[in-house]
């Protein structure tokens, strides 16, 4: 087996696809090899995690001739979840780029983005290679046909027919340049086959360039609303519709493609909310006695956790205490599966999208090494440095956006979880005291922090009852931090 070809089956066994399932994947990329080049291999997009359907390649790591050899990054790719690097497993010469600029975007897995030798002398001959997909084919006439001559620059059009250009307008371009009252057919277009895009009309719009205005129609004016008269109804007359002025309601606006992380969260999301019965628990905890025992732990050990840290682990003790809420739904077999393990997903901010890495066996890890392990993910997360394992699976999760100011909100399950955990920030207010009958003297109003945690449940697996039950013993562990320290 070639350089290359070796390196395909050994990027995709790491990521435990079968033979199979590879050769299905890249058979088109493995025999699309011409006879008139030089032995070489096609070099696929590789599956840089099971659920990855297509890629985008963000940077390519090596120039067309430079020499590979085992560990070497082709290129970094953009998947579902996170940014990769595409590296070698054995040694050869990139000999030509085929995917790069705007057609290295959403690249199905298994599809050619370059060209690989083992010979170096071999590099030279590909300066002009193409896939044969892109090669245009001009189709033969049938036998007995004969092509008729090209008259389209000698006979001219018929006298009193116009030909249309409009053909060429996009239909968000036309109603673009319709709403501003302008007539864009005759713009260059940047699309395919000239076609004009909104694109085209909004720049040109920027720049100034000259647009005849619309040909109005001859009509009647319309007026004023206000000066508007009732029309006399004829007895049997069917009703008409009423004139009304047009109304330009098109602002401006900019396309801003999605990421394939962003497209993913989006598809996923929607099917959650689309598929996933949710319902909504929500409490009041106090944070006093959580803050005094960071403040204590500071002071005598040294150890700062966070509050989220701490949130983290009264929930692992929560769902240990409450097992129904670790499970999963199985739509295939209308089954609940309860997990083993508790594997706490933590919701992270990245300039890509929104990770959920998780932190495994959460339930038997101590407070520091929640804080050690959740700010290495939270870290990687960030520089897009993840393994898959590292982010796929999980059986809770918990959303913090207490640091962005906000008091409480109602999180998305992330299937095939069965719940989140959608934590606020804590704010200081008046507490009431319980009122005590036959007391002389009632205690006064105390001042408390206060955090809002909701609880977002798929009601196939967790019922009211049970969510009760959680954000119960929830409650309980942060009101007694000192029991998250056994």
């Amino acid at each position: 087996m070639n350089t290359a070809l070796r390196l395909r089956f050994s990027v995709y066994a790491q990521r435990g696809l079968t033979r199979d399932l590879i050769a299905r994947r890249s058979i088109h990329s493995s025999f699309l090899v011409a006879k008139d080049y030089p032995a070489h291999t096609l070099l696929p997009m590789p599956a840089l995690s099971p659920t990855m359907e297509s890629g985008t390649i963000a940077e390519w790591g090596l120039q067309e001739g430079d020499s590979f050899s085992a560990g070497s990054v082709f290129c970094s790719v953009e998947t579902d979840k996170a940014t990769m690097d595409f590296e070698s497993q054995d040694d050869g010469f990139l000999a030509k780029i085929l995917r790069e600029g705007s057609g290295a975007v959403d690249i199905p897995v298994g599809a050619p983005i370059a060209v690989v030798v083992e010979e170096e002398e071999d590099i030279g001959a590909f300066s002009d290679y193409v896939l044969e997909a892109e090669v245009p084919v001009t189709a033969a006439p049938e036998a007995g046909e004969s092509k008729a001559p090209d008259t389209s620059s000698s006979t001219p059009a018929p006298v009193g027919r116009e030909v249309s250009t409009e053909h060429v307008l996009l239909p968000s371009a036309r109603f673009l340049a319709e709403s501003k009252g302008l007539d864009a057919t005759g713009l260059p277009g940047s699309g395919k086959g000239g076609r004009v895009t909104k694109g085209d009309v909004l720049a040109a719009i920027a720049s100034g360039t000259f647009m005849p205005p619309l040909a109005k129609e001859s009509a009647a004016p319309v007026q004023a609303a206000s000066a508007m008269q009732p029309a006399a109804a004829t007895p049997g007359a069917p009703f008409t519709d009423l004139e009304i002025p047009p109304v330009d309601t098109m602002g401006t606006f900019e396309d801003v493609a999605n990421n394939n992380m962003r497209k993913v969260i989006a598809r996923r999301l929607t099917e959650s909310k689309r598929e996933v019965p949710h319902f909504y628990t929500s409490m009041e905890v106090e944070l006093d006695d959580v803050l005094k025992l960071r403040k204590q732990l500071v002071a005598d050990h040294d150890v700062k956790v966070s509050v989220n840290d701490v949130i983290i682990r009264c929930c692992s003790l929560a769902l240990r205490d409450v097992p129904e809420v670790n499970g999963t739904y199985d739509p295939k077999t209308d089954a609940i599966k309860l997990q083993n393990s508790i594997d706490i997903s933590i919701a992270v901010a990245t300039p890509a999208g929104l990770i959920t890495p998780i932190v495994p066996n959460t339930d038997k890890l101590g407070l520091s090494e929640i804080t050690d392990k959740v700010r290495d993910l939270a870290g990687r997360a960030r520089e897009g440095k993840l393994a898959p394992e590292e982010y796929q699976g999980g059986t809770f999760c918990v959303s913090n956006l207490g640091m962005f100011g906000i008091d409480e909100f109602s999180a998305v399950i992330n299937p095939p979880q069965a719940a989140i955990l959608a934590v606020g920030g804590g704010s200081r207010r008046v507490v009431p005291t319980p009122y005590i009958d036959g007391a002389e003297e009632q205690a006064k109003p105390s001042i408390k922090t206060i955090m809002t945690a909701r609880l977002s449940a798929d009601r196939r697996v967790v019922d009211e009852a049970t969510a009760s039950l959680f954000m119960s013993a929830f409650k309980h562990y942060i009101s007694k931090p000192e029991l998250l320290l056994l």
